[in-house]
This record gives C-alpha cells, sequence and structure tokens, in this order.
C-alpha cells in the first residue's frame, strides 16, 4: 500500500539562489521517490515557506522591460535580479512576503496543472476571508486579487510554477508585510494598468509573520486535502 507523505519546511529568511538550488534538490527528491520502485511505498512531498532578500524574478515568458530600472541601480536598492525557469513575468520577492514553494506530485493529489493553480488561489482567497479581506481571482490574469473587476484592481498574491514530469516547482508571493515600493520598479507579472497591495496595507497593521505561516499551512491542508508533517 502506498502512502502520501506531506512534509512542511520553513526555511526563513534564505537568499534566492540559494532557495532556488534547495527546490531542485527536492524536486528530484520526489521524482526519485515516484519513480523508483524501492520507494514508491512512500511517495514524499513538500510545502515550503520562507521569505527573500529584496529580489526580482522573471520567468520565461517574461520580458526585460517589465524592470523598469538599469541593472547597475540594483546594487543601490540592495537587491538582485534572476532570470528562471517558472511561468509568468517578472515579480518581486522581500522581506515580509510568503513565498511559498509546494514541491508535489500532482497525480498523488489529483490535480491538474490548472485545477493545482485554482487550488492555491482558492487557499490564500479563504486564508483573507478571515481577516475580513474580500479577494478574488481576475479572469486572465493568474493570482488573487483585491477589487478584481474595477479600476482600483491590485494584487496581494503572485503565482507562478512551473511542472516537469508531473512534479511542482516555484508557487506563490503573497505579501504579508511587504515593502511596497520595490513594485514601483517593475510592471509586476507585466502589467501596466494595475496595483499591487498587502495585507499590512489593508489592514492598517503589521501582522505576525510566524502566526501568518502558521494559519495559512492549516488552510493548505484543507483545501489540497492533506495533512502536513511539520
Amino acid at each position: 500500500m502506498t502512502t502520501t507523505k506531506w512534509f512542511f519546511q520553513d526555511w526563513g529568511t534564505i537568499e534566492y539562489g540559494t532557495a532556488w538550488k534547495k527546490q531542485q534538490e527536492l524536486w528530484e527528491e520526489v521524482k526519485n521517490n515516484k519513480y523508483n520502485s524501492e520507494e514508491k511505498k512512500s511517495k514524499k512531498n513538500y510545502l515550503v515557506f520562507c521569505e527573500h532578500p529584496h529580489v526580482y524574478t522573471l520567468g520565461k515568458s517574461g520580458n526585460d522591460t517589465n524592470l523598469l530600472i538599469p541593472q547597475d541601480f540594483l546594487k543601490k536598492i540592495n537587491a538582485t535580479y534572476f532570470h528562471i525557469d517558472r511561468g509568468g513575468d517578472i515579480t518581486y520577492h522581500g522581506p515580509g512576503q510568503i513565498v511559498g514553494y509546494p514541491i508535489i506530485d500532482l497525480e498523488t493529489f489529483n490535480f491538474g496543472v490548472k485545477s493545482y493553480i485554482h487550488t492555491m488561489e482558492e487557499t490564500i482567497i479563504r486564508f483573507l476571508d478571515k481577516y475580513n479581506i474580500k479577494a478574488e481571482r481576475l479572469e486572465g490574469a493568474t493570482g488573487v486579487w483585491i477589487d478584481a473587476n474595477t479600476p482600483k484592481a491590485r494584487k496581494i498574491c503572485a503565482i507562478g510554477v512551473k511542472v516537469s514530469r508531473w512534479i511542482t516547482m516555484h508557487g506563490f508571493a503573497f505579501n504579508v508585510n511587504t515593502d511596497l515600493k520595490y513594485f514601483s520598479y517593475i510592471n509586476p507579472c507585466g502589467f501596466q494598468d494595475k496595483g499591487v497591495t498587502s495585507m499590512e496595507k489593508e489592514l492598517g497593521e503589521k501582522l505576525d509573520m510566524t502566526e501568518v505561516k502558521h494559519q495559512l499551512s492549516k488552510e493548505f491542508e484543507k483545501t489540497f486535502n492533506h495533512n502536513l508533517i511539520y
């Protein structure tokens, strides 16, 4: 009988390049665990939370022109820049933002790619509802938005994933106490006419990141219908 184990890891604050390498290592582990006949009896999956120092990442379909500052200005704002292998355009990661990396076998969780992304969005929407923040989807734009279909549309959570051999990498970037000025240096996710926001901005107060991470991981357990091993 095959059992599915879903492990939670909090990497704290970690450089983006280091986290990317660790993601790749976990992806290889999940892949080997899935396809190695000796290890098939116990399928390992992971949910990783972390924060990154200031960094901009550009997905495969992104355009360098959406970085609105010259490369040498990055040093002045203590930021780095990576071209990476996820979908989507440019986004920002930094302190006060929960970056989530579900590294899971979609077949084990009974997800297709679209339903996987939809469920990640649903997790964030349900979580924000607990704080009386009404969030929703925006047609044609992946992620979670507030006032989605109005001129005040603003994104609170970006999503960009890579799926290979039905195993996922990358994930979501959820603005909790994020310094939003860093988004002014890019066209977030390629949009020039939409804003960004955070829980702190919407609620008018900073939140306890440890508590938010804990509650968010519990919400993932509900929407993904799997218990995490902490």
